[in-house]
C-alpha cells in the first residue's frame, strides 16, 4: 500500500509537471516571457567574472552527454557488481535515452532560436527546452531514486538530495550564464524532464510490484 501511495504521488507530480511545461510553452508561443527572461539573464550576467565563467563552463561540461555516459557506466558497475541489483541499470538507461529522444522531438516541435547576444561558448541547434536542463534533472533525479533505498542513514539521504539538487540547479544556471539558453528554456526543461521521470518511475514500480506478486 505504501509503494502504491508513492506511485500515485509520482503520477500527480508528473501531471503537475506536464501542466507546468505546457504553461511555459504557451507563454513562449505568445511572447509573454521576454521580460522575465531578460530580467533573469541580466541578474545572472551581473556576476560575470573570469573565474565564474570557468566554473560555469565546468558545470556545462558535467551536464554534457559524454559525462552522462560515464556516469551511467559507473552506476551500472555499482549496481551489477556491488549491489547485485540489475533492474535499476535498465531504468537508468531508459531514462537517459528517453530524455535525449524527448528533448530532440520537443526542440524540433518548438524550434525556438537560441539567444544571440553575449555568447560565451558556441553551440548549435534549437533552444527550447534545454537539453542540459532536461538531462541534469533526469540523470540526478533517477540517481537519487535508485540509490535512496541503498542508503540507510538520514544524513546520507539528505546529502544525496542536496548534491543532486545542486548539480541540477548549477548545470541549468550555467546555460543561462554562458548565454546559450533563456531562463524559460531551463524551467521548461526541468518540467519536461520531471514529467518523463515520473512516468519512467511509475512503469518501473509497476514492474517491480508484478514481480513481487509472482514470487509471493
Amino acid at each position: 500500500m505504501k509503494e502504491k501511495g508513492h506511485v500515485i504521488s509520482a503520477l500527480v507530480i508528473g501531471f503537475i509537471s506536464l501542466i507546468g511545461f505546457s504553461f511555459i510553452a504557451v507563454l513562449i508561443g505568445v511572447g509573454k516571457v521576454a521580460e522575465f527572461d531578460q530580467a533573469l539573464i541580466s541578474f545572472i550576467r551581473g556576476f560575470e567574472t573570469p573565474a565564474l565563467t570557468s566554473i560555469m563552463k565546468l558545470f556545462t561540461f558535467i551536464g554534457s552527454f559524454p559525462v552522462v555516459l560515464v556516469i551511467f557506466l559507473i552506476v551500472s558497475f555499482i549496481f551489477y557488481r556491488v549491489l547485485k541489483s540489475r533492474t535499476e541499470i535498465f531504468l537508468v538507461a531508459a531514462v537517459i535515452v528517453g530524455t535525449q529522444v524527448i528533448n530532440l522531438l520537443l526542440k524540433l516541435l518548438f524550434h525556438r532560436a537560441r539567444p544571440d547576444i553575449h555568447l560565451l561558448i558556441d553551440v548549435g541547434g534549437y533552444s527550447f527546452p534545454s537539453g542540459h536542463a532536461m538531462s541534469a534533472f533526469a540523470v540526478y533525479g533517477i540517481l537519487t531514486f535508485v540509490f535512496w533505498r541503498h542508503i540507510p542513514k538520514s544524513i546520507g539521504r539528505i546529502s544525496l538530495i542536496i548534491g543532486s539538487s545542486m548539480f541540477i540547479l548549477f548545470i541549468g544556471m550555467s546555460r543561462i550564464y554562458l548565454g546559450v539558453h533563456y531562463p524559460s528554456d531551463i524551467i521548461g526543461g526541468y518540467f519536461a524532464s520531471a514529467a518523463w521521470l515520473t512516468v519512467a518511475i511509475w512503469f518501473f514500480q509497476s514492474y517491480k510490484e508484478r514481480q513481487w506478486e509472482k514470487s509471493s
